[in-house]
């Protein structure tokens, strides 16, 4: 044991107090026992439980979070991916549970719902027989308060009416009062709606009508909308207010921060488990560390759960 103000340390073996033997290649101080030649480190717990210094950790999942790649991420830390891989997952699942437990109770008043396309492995018209069930096209249900830009849920998996019951339920536990809700045309979303909130919701769809292409032009953009005609579907919704702006201009913030969601790149999901975890690290960072320009605070400030702008360092160890 070592005493932080006395920085001596005594031999677990003999009880020896033990002489400092110089510095560990990570930067901690050594000690070595005169008596039995044993040598320790000093007591240390680092960030994620790993054995990286914390600047690091920060470093390498900061680069993440601002859009680089595994590999690109790599040859700036000089980590090795594999480790910066076992950061991001390691730091996802502590995320995941953090807005588990802080998105309780919300009180949210419009909700703007979508969903955002992705792939693990390979895109699904390339999927094979005998490929694993978490190989192709997967799809992230993600939900937006309009007034703070708050998400405070998502839910990740196929676009079908499963996923989105689900992602309905989470959505309607985790209100403290009636809201308003916004969707796209979606088919699944009413019946889902209905369900989590039964008739305590004022909910509202806009269905975009878009133009065609001439010649069969192929792009990955729409052709322009052309109508967007709103419609009530439950309740006494503010019909100025259905809309679902804020939350397609969050799916182009995702794919902006997060590079396995940018397209026509090499920087996409191998694994189900990692596209997960990004995720959640994703928006806890956020929710609870980044500044949004509109608010000048972050989005959990601006909701009453935090009163100040988090680092990477608080979020991970709040998680």
């Amino acid at each position: 044991m070592m005493s932080e103000t006395q920085s001596v340390m005594n031999c677990d073996s003999c009880g020896t107090r033990c002489q400092k033997f110089g510095l560990h290649r990570n930067g901690l101080r050594r000690f070595r026992c005169l008596y039995c030649k044993r040598t320790y480190t000093e007591p240390h717990k680092r960030m994620l439980d790993g054995y990286l210094p914390d600047a690091k950790v920060t470093l390498a999942l900061q680069l993440l979070l601002e859009g680089n790649s595994i590999r690109s991420t790599e040859r700036i830390t000089s980590l090795d991916r594999n480790t910066i891989m076992s950061l991001l997952v390691r730091a996802g699942e502590r995320c995941a549970a953090l807005m588990d437990a802080k998105m309780r109770n919300l009180p949210c008043k419009r909700l703007e719902m979508d969903e955002i396309w992705g792939f693990v492995g390979k895109k699904e018209r390339n999927v094979k027989e005998g490929d694993g069930y978490d190989v192709g096209n997967v799809w992230t249900f993600c939900a937006i308060d309009a007034d703070t830009k708050l998400v405070p849920c998502f839910v990740i998996g196929q676009r079908d009416r499963n996923t989105t019951n689900a992602f309905m339920q989470d959505v309607a536990s985790r209100m403290a009062n009636r809201v308003q809700v916004s969707t796209d045309g979606f088919a699944p979303y009413p019946e889902a709606i209905r369900r989590a909130f039964g008739k305590d919701v004022d909910y509202g769809r806009i269905i975009k009508v878009y133009g065609t292409y001439s010649f069969g032009e192929r792009r990955y953009s729409t052709s322009g909308v052309v109508a967007a005609p709103k419609y009530v579907q439950e309740g006494r919704p503010d019909y100025e207010r259905i809309s679902t702006s804020y939350v397609e201009r969050l799916n182009a913030s995702t794919r902006l921060f997060m590079r396995r969601m940018t397209r026509l790149t090499l920087a996409f999901s191998r694994k189900y488990e990692n596209f997960g975890a990004a995720m959640a690290l994703h928006f806890a960072y956020y929710n609870f560390c980044r500044v949004h320009r509109s608010l000048r605070v972050t989005p959990a400030m601006e909701s009453g759960i935090t009163d100040h702008i988090w680092t990477i360092a608080e979020l991970l160890k709040a998680a």
